[in-house]
This record gives structure tokens, sequence and C-alpha cells, in this order.
């Protein structure tokens, strides 16, 4: 399998790519400015450098890892709420989440430059590596500095796990790279191994020296040793399935550590799950907070100021998600725990409302019920002004391509905002994904068993806040799982991630991890749109979205009559990203993934 792993472009890049474009890489960074004997004395100077590593950090397309909403314009497709559009959880089709559309359906192809998250943010890794070089310098105790040192090596060790699980192997640089580093700039890259046995000392080193409280009172500022250990976890765990899955070795030490670190934070972090004593609005009003300051969940969250950093993201969102899709809504349990496929309770789709009868909370709260547009003002007019779902194409309210309305960040001033002037927050770590992470791991590491205690003290917690049953540890295999070749409890698991983590971010990587990209080959239906629904919501037949017929009965097909109709993934391929064109022109060295022409 090491041919399988073919190495990605790292500092080469980013190098090369900053001479003959516009000097990101060497010039862009303010840190050449600071770099003097002058500067690197005191406490303070190492909090105001690592500050403007924060700094560079809020590009959520150059640097990946703490992403929010990013700002102004940008925020139409750069922030985590979109980033299911990647996968089949949503099915975005405006011009603007082409990116989106367009690597989920298979159709993308090896940019000439770099594109999108992922491929920038060298100057980010620069800047890192200047701090890192010289924190050293400062007159201040080893354990003042080595705050500073864990902070900078943990957003390192971040960014690199974010490349590698992107672009396969990369080339580690953990020094100030300079115009004369040859070997580096004309280099290869380095093994899998190697890179990622660098990341985990990286964020051990943060967990082992980060404070577990700054004293900033939980503000959005910086990431205390608890958000560490879930970045720990959260990175073990993409590493270690995709270990498992991709046939690669080690992948149980992963995945001990993704368990340990959950488990920790868990056990003795002050975290748990936000609870406002309503199943039936709890998991929503988490989402939709506008200020998170002192949230028991969120362990590290983005803070937009009016007037200073503010974003446009939810006015953009409520046009641009598409909304979510078939294959998502039936996803959510019926009330009685059991998917659709086998409970007793579940009404069907024939009418739009029973799909929201006898099921997860989490549903309602997510997908908007017709009978809770005047609750959240959805589309910002009078209750009974227009009737939801409405679909694409039909004048007036707010429409969706797949009739599944999402407002599960839905926030109707922020919606409905002039350009640019929301202060929506943004969260960015949680303790739910700990407790999912944490049930995970264990089971992987059980060979798809896990024992109803550590389901109790996990997964089972989410099903608390919204009133649904316990999971047990042997639950029968839903059908629609049953080829997935993995245990019932496990595929559990894993739907309760897809439902708990929904729009978040996390879909489309945990496919990849999983080896499960088929499933993007699923077209991406809508609603029930049979003769009854068409005369019920658009009698004058202005819908614009196409149908299919799926066992006699007609949907919503997104993406029929367009160039992303029928979506592919091919194995060989786009489980990694490809390398541009520039980069390889200028390094042949670098080499290009497999299964991509050059």
């Amino acid at each position: 399998m090491k041919n399988y792993i073919v190495k990605i472009f790292m500092v080469v890049i980013a190098a090369l790519l900053s001479f003959s474009c516009n000097d990101e890489f060497l010039e862009e960074s303010p840190l050449d400015k600071i770099s003097t004997e002058s500067f690197w004395n005191t406490e303070n100077d190492l909090v105001v450098y690592n500050n403007s590593i924060y700094h560079l950090a809020r590009n959520e397309d150059n640097v990946p890892m703490l992403v929010g909403h990013d700002e102004g314009f940008d925020s139409q497709s750069r922030g985590f709420i979109f980033q299911d559009g990647w996968s089949d959880n949503t099915a975005p089709r405006h011009s603007r989440q082409d990116f989106y559309a367009k690597k989920r359906a298979g159709k993308h192809s090896i940019p000439n430059s770099p594109e999108l998250f992922g491929y920038k943010g060298w100057n980010f890794l620069r800047a890192v590596n200047v701090g890192l070089d010289n924190y050293g310098k400062a007159d201040v105790l080893d354990e003042v500095r080595n705050k500073y040192i864990g902070e900078a090596r943990l957003l390192r060790g971040w960014f690199y796990a974010d490349k590698v699980s992107k672009f396969g192997n990369v080339q580690w640089v953990d020094h100030e790279l300079n115009v004369d580093d040859d070997e580096i700039l004309n280099g290869e890259r380095d093994d899998r191994d190697l890179v990622m046995g660098k990341v985990l000392e990286d964020l051990n080193f943060a967990v082992a020296n980060i404070p577990s409280d700054w004293g900033d009172g939980n503000a959005p500022g910086r990431i205390n040793r608890w958000g560490a250990l879930l970045v720990l976890s959260r990175v073990a765990l993409f590493e270690g399935t995709w270990r498992k899955y991709h046939g690669l070795t080690g992948a149980d030490a992963w995945l001990t550590a993704s368990a340990n670190a959950s488990k920790e934070l868990m056990d003795d972090g002050p975290y748990s799950l936000y609870q406002s004593g309503n199943p039936a609005t709890a998991y929503n009003e988490l989402h939709r907070l506008t200020d998170l300051s002192g949230n028991p969940e969120v362990l590290y969250w983005r803070r937009y100021e009016a007037g200073i950093f503010t974003n446009h993201a939810l006015n953009y969102h409520k046009g641009y998600n598409g909304g979510a899709t078939k294959s998502m809504v039936e996803d959510y349990l019926c009330t009685d725990g059991q998917p659709i496929t086998l409970s007793g309770l579940y009404l069907g789709d024939a009418v739009y409302e029973n799909v929201f009868e006898n099921r997860d909370p989490r549903l309602r709260q997510t997908v908007l019920h017709p009978e809770d547009q005047q609750v959240y003002q959805y589309g910002n007019h009078p209750f009974d002004a227009y009737a939801y779902p409405r679909i694409q194409g039909m004048p007036g309210g707010q429409s969706s391509y797949t009739g599944y309305h999402i407002i599960k960040n839905f926030e109707v001033v922020a919606s409905y905002a002039s350009y640019n002037s929301s202060t929506t927050p943004a969260i960015v770590l949680r303790f739910a994904e700990a407790l999912l992470n944490y049930a995970e791991a264990k089971a992987e590491l059980g060979g798809g068993i896990i024992s109803q205690a550590d389901l109790d003290i996990s997964i089972n917690l989410l099903r608390d806040r919204v009133g649904m049953p316990h999971l047990d540890a042997n639950p029968p295999m839903d059908p629609k799982y049953a080829s997935d070749g993995i245990s019932a409890v496990l595929a559990e698991i894993r739907r309760e991630r897809r439902v708990e983590l929904f729009m978040e971010g996390f879909r489309y990587n945990d496919l990849r991890r999983w080896k499960q990209g088929k499933k993007l080959e699923v077209r991406d239906y809508g609603m029930r749109w049979d003769a009854a629904a068409k005369a019920r919501f658009d009698p004058d037949g202005d819908a614009s979205v196409l149908t299919s017929t799926i066992d006699g009965v007609d949907y919503l097909d997104v993406y029929k009559g367009t160039s992303y109709e029928t979506p592919v993934f091919d194995e060989s391929k786009h489980y990694l990203w490809p390398i541009p064109i520039d980069a390889i022109s200028q390094n042949p060295n670098l080499g290009q993934n497999p299964g991509w022409i050059e």
C-alpha cells in the first residue's frame, strides 16, 4: 500500500509559488518585521506574537482549521456551514457553491493553481516556525515559555494533519524556511508515518503545556488544554480510521490516542452538553445563540464584532445551501430508537409533515417544519404569506432545491441583515464531538464491539439531550448499512455522528476516512414531488428543479439536467486531492497523487 500513498507538496510549493505570484510565503507574514533581538524578550512579546498567528488563522481559506465564517464576501463560501456541500448531506447549486458541487460530484480536475480550503496557508506555517525558532530567546521561565510553544505546536500539528488528510504525504518543515534551503525547495516529500509522528509529538506537547484555563473567562481568544485534547482526539480518529480502512499499519495506536484524549476531556474537563430543559428545542438553541460566552459545551469559538470583524454568512447561507438531502433526512431515527427501515412508527413521506412525525427531535430542529415558519420567522415574512416547503423557481418566500429547508443555524436578524453587518458567532470546538469521537474510537478498537457503559457516557448523553431512547450495544442492523462491512452498533455510532454534526463540516472527511466514497455516487434527491405534492405546494408549476423516479415515486433530483447529474467517485484517486499543475511544473520532484493525470 505504500505506493498508494504518493507524497504531496508542502513548503516547496509555498516558496516556489510565492516567487512567481505574490511573494505570500516570504513577505506577507508580518513576522520578518519583528524577528529581531529587540523583540523576543518578555512574556508579552510571546503573547503578541502568538496573537499574530491566531490572526493569520482567521482566513479559513488559507488555514482551514479554526474555521468560522470568514468575513465579508468570503463568508459566502469559506465557512464551516458550507462544507457539507462536498458530501451527501446538502445539495448546493448556487454558482458560488460550484467548488463544493463539483468536488461532491467527482467532476473536479487538476487545478492550474491552488484552490480553496487546503492548498494555501504557507505563510501561516512559516509564521509558526519563526516563532518556534525564537521563543527560546525570551527571559522567562520554561513553564511560561512552553505555554506559547504549546500553542504554536498545536496549530502546526493541526495544520499538517489537515494537509496530510487532503494530499497524502507531505514534506515536514519545522524551522524558518529561507531561499537557500535547496534541499527542501527542490526536494521530495516525507513519508506519512514520519509526518504524522511529528504531528503527534506537536499535539502531545501542546496538551502537556497549554494551561487548562488562560484566565479569559472562556473568551474566544486562545485554545486551552481541553481544546488541545479535542484537536488531538479529532486528528487521531481521522488518522486511525484512515489507516484501518485504507490498509495502512498503526491504526490501533492512533485510535487509542483518540479514545484516551476524548476520555480525559470527558472525565476531567469542565465542559458538558448545553441543556435548556426542553428536548424539543435544546439542540437548535445551541446553534442559534448569538453569544457563546461561558457556554458549557463550547471549547472554542469565533467572535465577530460590529465595525471590527463581521460576516455575512447566514445571509448567504439561507439561499446557498440547497437544502438537506433525502438521504440526510431519512437517516434520523424514529422515536423508538429504530431506523425508518425497521420502525413501525415511520409514517412515510407521502404527506410532507409526516416526515417529521415520530422522529428524532433533532430533525425538526434542523429542517423546517411548515408549522415552525412563524417560530423562526423563516423567509422574513408574515406567517401564511407563503406556504412551505418552497422549491427553487417558485416566487416569494425562501426557496430551496430539495424542499428540506435548513434552520439549524437560521437566525432571522443575521439571515436578512445588510451586507457584512452580522456578528453571528462560530462554534469551532464543542464537547459533543468528544463524545462521538470516544464512542467511535472504542468501537473501532473493539472490532465493532463497544460496551454499554461506554455508550452510556458518550452517545447516550447526546440522546438524553433530545429525549431519544438509548443506543443499545447490540442494535439490529439497518438494512441501509448492511453492505458497509461494519457492525450494527458502529453503523449507529456513525449515524449519530452524521445527525449531531450535520452542517458542521465533518461528513465529507468522515466518508473519506471510512473509505465510503462510493456513497457519493448516489444522486442528491430532495422531497417527494408527486402529483399530490405539486398540486398542494406548486399548483402553478413554477418549480424549476427536475425529478426522477425512485420505486415508482417522483422525487426532486437536484442536479438533473446539469453537468453534475451523475456523480462519480473514482476509488483510485478521489480520496486525495490533486496537486496543482503550476507546482509540479516548478518542481517535478513533487509528483502527482495517484490516479490524477499530470
